[in-house]
C-alpha cells in the first residue's frame, strides 16, 4: 500500500451513487444469463431453478442447514464424503431465512447469492475504483460478470459470498479500517477454506504498516537530531492528518490506529482457524481432522502435480489434446495477469490475496472442472484488463464487454445443462 490509506472514503450514499453504473451493468449482464438459462432449460424440459438451488454443493448446503453436520457418504470405492468439508456461513444463513420467512433452505441459498452476488459487485467496485478510478472499477465489475462461469454467482454456492466478503475486506484494508477488515476476514473465513486468502492479505498489509511506521518513526528520530526539515515545519514536527484518517506514509501511526490495527489481526483468522478445531474435536483426530475429511472427497494440496498430469494425459487422445492445450493457454493467461498486476504496482493486499486463491486453487489435487469456478474470488486478476478497458473508447469497451456478456449468457446456460459445476 502506497497512500490509499490516506485518500478519504466516501460517504456510504456517495459510494452508492458512484457505484450505481457498476451495478445496473451488473444486474442487466446477469439478467441476461439467468433469462438465457430459463430459456435453455425450458427447451429441454428442465427446471433452471433446480439448477441453480439443488444439485452438486447445493445440496451439500441445504443438508447441513436441516440436518446439521454427521451427514455422509460412503461410495463404492470406500472415499467417506462428509458433510464436514463445507464451512458454516452459508447454511447459517440459510437457516436464518427459513427460520424467518416462508421460503424453503434451497431457496434462502438462491436468496443469499443474489444479494451476496451485488454486494461482491460492489465491493469489487470500491477496490477498483481506489485503486484505479471509476471507470476502470465499472469494467472489474462488468468483466468479473461476464465470465465463462459466471452463471455461479447466482447459484445457491458459496462463492458470491465468499467474494462479497473477501472484497470488502480487502478495501477495509485500504482504507485503513482494520477491525472491520478483521472482522469481514473471520467471516469469509467460515465460508470458505480459501479464506486464508483473506487473513494472509490482512496480515501483510499490517505487518506492512508497522514496518512503515518503524521506518517514519527512525526518519523522525533522526529529524529531531537536526535533519533538516521541510520548508515551514517546525522542527521534529510530524506533518498533520485529518482525524480517524490512517497517516501518511512518512507518518508513525497513533496508538489507537495500532491497536485497532493488532485488533484486526487477531481477529482475521478466528473464522478459519475456529472452524478447522472445531472439526477436528468433532471427528477426534485433532488438528488433522480438516485434512481428513478432505482426503476422503480425494481433496488435497499436491502444488500442482495431479493437475499437471491430468492436462497431459489430455494429449493422449484427438480431439482431447484440443481441451489440453487451451488449458495450457488458460493457466498461462492467468499467470501472465498476476505478473501484469505486479508489473502495475497493485496495493500489496491484493497481490497477497490474489497469489493465495490463485495457488489454492490451481494446485488442488482433485476436481480439476471446478477450478473455473474455484477462481471466481480472485477477482483483482481482472483489473490489469479493466484497466486496459477503462482505456478505450467508450463505443468499443461496450461493444466488447456486450458480445462477451451474450457468448458468456449462453455458455452459462449450455455448461449448467450439461455437466454443470461439481
Amino acid at each position: 500500500m502506497t497512500d490509499l490509506e490516506t485518500r478519504a472514503a466516501p460517504t456510504r450514499a456517495g459510494a452508492l451513487r458512484r457505484a450505481a453504473p457498476a451495478l445496473a451493468g451488473y444486474v442487466a449482464v446477469r439478467a441476461l444469463g439467468l433469462l438465457a438459462l430459463f430459456l435453455w432449460s425450458a427447451a429441454r424440459d428442465k427446471s433452471a431453478y433446480t439448477l441453480l438451488t439443488a444439485r452438486w454443493d447445493a445440496l451439500w448446503y441445504v443438508r447441513v442447514a436441516e440436518l446439521g453436520y454427521g451427514y455422509e457418504v460412503r461410495l463404492a470405492n470406500g472415499d467417506v464424503h462428509s458433510n464436514l468439508a463445507f464451512f458454516p456461513l452459508l447454511p447459517w444463513l440459510e437457516r436464518l431465512v427459513a427460520a424467518v420467512s416462508p421460503l424453503t433452505y434451497a431457496d434462502g441459498g438462491f436468496l443469499v447469492s443474489l444479494v451476496s452476488s451485488l454486494a461482491a459487485a460492489w465491493g469489487i467496485f470500491a477496490v477498483a475504483d481506489r485503486v484505479y478510478g471509476r471507470r476502470a472499477g465499472v469494467c472489474a465489475v462488468l468483466l468479473w460478470a461476464v465470465l465463462p462461469v459466471g452463471i455461479v454467482q447466482s447459484m445457491a454456492y458459496s462463492e458470491s459470498l465468499f467474494t462479497a466478503l473477501a472484497a470488502w475486506s480487502l478495501y477495509a484494508v485500504l482504507t485503513g479500517r482494520w477491525v472491520t477488515a478483521g472482522t469481514l476476514a473471520l467471516l469469509a473465513g467460515l465460508t470458505r477454506p480459501v479464506g486464508l486468502a483473506v487473513v494472509a492479505a490482512v496480515w501483510v498489509a499490517a505487518l506492512a504498516s508497522f514496518a512503515r511506521d518503524r521506518r517514519a518513526a527512525g526518519a523522525g528520530a533522526r529529524d529531531t537530531q537536526g535533519a533538516p526539515d521541510a520548508p515551514g515545519t517546525p522542527p521534529g514536527s510530524e506533518a498533520p492528518h485529518a482525524p480517524g484518517t490512517p497517516p501518511g506514509p512518512g507518518t508513525p501511526a497513533d496508538p489507537g490506529t495500532r491497536l485497532r490495527r493488532i485488533l484486526g489481526m487477531v481477529l482475521a483468522p478466528l473464522g478459519t482457524a475456529g472452524y478447522v478445531l472445531w472439526v477436528g474435536h468433532h471427528t477426534g483426530k485433532g488438528l488433522l481432522g480438516y485434512l481428513d475429511v478432505q482426503a476422503g472427497w480425494r481433496n488435497g494440496f499436491d502444488g500442482g502435480w495431479a493437475f499437471a498430469r491430468f492436462v497431459a494425459d489430455k494429449f493422449t487422445s484427438f480431439p482431447a489434446a484440443l481441451a489440453g492445450v487451451g488449458l495450457i493457454i488458460g493457466v498461462a493467461s492467468i499467470v501472465w495477469l498476476y505478473v501484469t498486476g505486479v508489473r502495475q504496482r497493485q496495493p500489496l493486499p491484493l497481490l497477497v490475496y490474489t497469489g493465495v486463491v490463485t495457488a489454492l486453487a490451481l494446485c488442488a489435487s482433485s476436481y480439476f472442472g471446478s477450478k473455473p469456478r474455484l477462481l471466481l474470488p480472485a477477482f483483482p486478476l481482472l483489473l490489469p484488463l479493466a484497466l486496459a478497458l477503462a482505456g478505450a473508447r467508450i463505443r468499443r469497451s461496450a461493444a466488447v464487454l456486450g458480445v462477451v456478456a451474450v457468448a458468456s449468457a449462453v455458455y452459462g446456460a449450455f455448461w449448467l445443462n450439461g455437466s454443470g459445476p461439481p
